[in-house]
């Protein structure tokens, strides 16, 4: 999904290109690695990206760091050859910087710099042991794929590098990092490695001292997580700057100059908060992408833990409830390439954009998909208590194979986990005013948005910026730390509302009772139909 450019007068974009008033976001995400050059009032004006692909070595899903360089190199190339082709100009400075990643994972270093063990993404979910002993010693979920959960799994199987561990990061981490110099993290990005106390915007220092308590107990008595950590900021916070060597990573031509303004390198969910304008209580928003996940920004704090949610925290450290699900609209995205290869079989070259509009168009039918199951499964789904997946449909054999029922069960099964997630948050009484939705699966007006607000059960709003995504997020961010250093001394909600939302134009679409109710009754179904999945894993191995 494109960005939206900007419409400002190509002299005014000109000018900001030159005088370098402009922020690069950066995000590696789990299929494509964007970049966004904005200015600093957030109008896109260019784009790049590269796509990549994890890999499964020895059961664990990784990335080579050879394909992190890559690319990034990639994907600030492509940006800067939009500039110079859309604007005649030569990309060689920029005001602001900023990273963002997938959360969470493991990278792990020894007191030199060097990668002790391939790169763990949050993937992966063989960290099933470590998360339940931290969960139940620190009374908090610590899910599978969260960085300490990875550093006590590797002690608990005594893993030979363990002895070599002097810190841990994630991916943003990693590459803000080689871009600065600093060994920093935003505390959103940090809250996926450990908890954060809210009071201090800083890892749990009680939490610290009971955790490195198990982890000893374990074995491995020289670890302590304060030093293994890296250090929290928060949005707006210094972070470093652009070095020389920063700069030739991402412009091995020589071309950018250094010295950016460097926001605290974020992870995406993160950046989708940003980019969706939901960072204040009672907002929160649905990212759909490879994963799916909603953060909800809370009034206040949980009665008590859940298997199922997530506490993070905005990229400003306000408490959130995520609730994150591996699978998002991959088998979606599997099933489009099918149906457009299809087209071109028949002789017509259909755009995405096309073959996905065909594919939803019958999807808000009521009823028509009644007898069918979907499950998009491509990894192992905890909420689910799914350790792997096998996509697949069933049906009963009285159904009604129809492309609208068909495509309508595709939909409704991709949000499905989610859902039972937000049944936890709701049965808390945690209250949403309105959910802001943005991913590939929202381009095709309506469809998603509304079948996704029968599964939230509130309103879900999309913006004109929806399809902007987490680089642009980031980009907003590094605008952000940008204004900080100019004195401007807005809350980073207040920063957002004023300077980038303020004319916001968006869609909102608010569920019927009936159709809520509905797709409870299908969810009900979808559950008890696990079973034909876990009976696929262990037969098709």
């Amino acid at each position: 999904m494109e960005p939206a450019m900007t419409q400002m007068p190509p002299d005014d974009a000109r000018r900001a290109i030159r005088s370098g008033e402009t922020a690069l976001g950066i995000e590696l995400g789990s299929t494509r690695i964007k970049a966004c050059l904005t200015t600093l009032a957030g109008e896109t004006l260019a784009t790049g990206g590269h796509a990549w692909e994890n890999t499964l070595a020895d059961d664990l899903w990784t990335y080579p760091l050879e394909a992190v360089h890559d690319g990034l190199v990639a994907a600030y190339t492509e940006l800067a050859a939009e500039v110079e082709e859309r604007f005649g100009e030569r990309l060689a400075d920029v005001g602001a910087v900023g990273v963002s990643a997938m959360m969470h994972g493991y990278l792990a270093f020894d007191a030199d710099g060097d990668l002790l063990v391939p790169f763990r993404t949050w993937r992966n979910v063989n960290t099933a042991a470590a998360a339940a002993e931290l969960s139940d010693a620190l009374d908090i979920n610590i899910p599978l794929r969260w960085t300490v959960a990875h550093v006590h799994q590797a002690v608990l199987d005594g893993e030979e590098h363990v002895a070599r561990l002097a810190r841990v990061t994630t991916l943003s981490g990693y590459v803000h990092e080689l871009l600065t110099g600093e060994r920093v993290l935003g505390v959103g990005d940090a809250s996926g490695m450990f908890p954060i106390d809210s009071a201090t915007g800083d890892y749990d220092r009680d939490m610290l001292r009971t955790a490195d308590e198990l982890i000893h107990r374990a074995g491995a008595t020289h670890l302590q997580l304060a030093e293994l950590l890296p250090t929290v900021r928060t949005a707006g916070e210094h972070a470093g700057r652009l070095t020389d060597e920063g700069a030739r990573l991402l412009d091995p031509s020589g071309t950018l100059a250094s010295g950016a303004v460097a926001a605290p390198p974020e992870g995406d969910a993160g950046t989708g908060m940003v980019a969706t304008n939901a960072v204040t209580p009672r907002t929160g928003n649905v990212s759909a992408g490879t994963s799916i996940f909603s953060m909800i920004v809370l009034e206040r704090p949980l009665s008590s833990r859940h298997e199922e949610i997530d506490l993070v925290t905005t990229p400003a450290g306000h408490a959130v409830a995520m609730v994150h699900c591996n699978n998002g609209a991959s088998e979606i995205g599997e099933w489009a390439g099918v149906f457009g290869e299809f087209a071109r079989a028949l002789g017509h070259n259909a755009s995405a954009d096309e073959v996905f509009s065909a594919l939803f168009s019958g999807a808000l039918a009521g009823g028509s998909d009644d007898g069918i199951l979907a499950y998009n499964h491509l990894s192992g789904e905890p909420i689910a208590r799914l350790d792997e997946g096998r996509p697949l449909v069933a049906r009963t054999p009285s159904s009604s194979l129809t492309l609208a029922g068909f495509m309508r069960a595709q939909l409704r099964g991709s949000f499905a986990t989610l859902s039972l997630g937000m049944r936890t948050l709701a049965d808390e009484g945690v209250e949403i005013d309105a959910m802001r939705a943005h991913g590939g699966v929202f381009r095709t007006a309506g469809v998603a948005q509304q079948l996704l607000a029968e599964a939230v059960g509130a309103p879900v709003a999309v913006s004109a910026t929806a399809s902007e995504g987490g680089a642009w997020g980031m980009a907003l961010l590094a605008a952000y730390a940008h204004a900080r250093t100019r004195d401007v001394d807005a809350t980073l909600s207040g920063w957002l509302e004023t300077a980038i939302f303020a004319d916001e134009q968006t869609s909102v679409v608010t569920p019927q009772p009936q159709a809520v109710a509905d797709h409870a009754d299908f969810l009900d179904r979808w559950t008890a139909g696990l079973a034909i999945e876990r009976a696929a894993v262990e037969t098709m191995p």
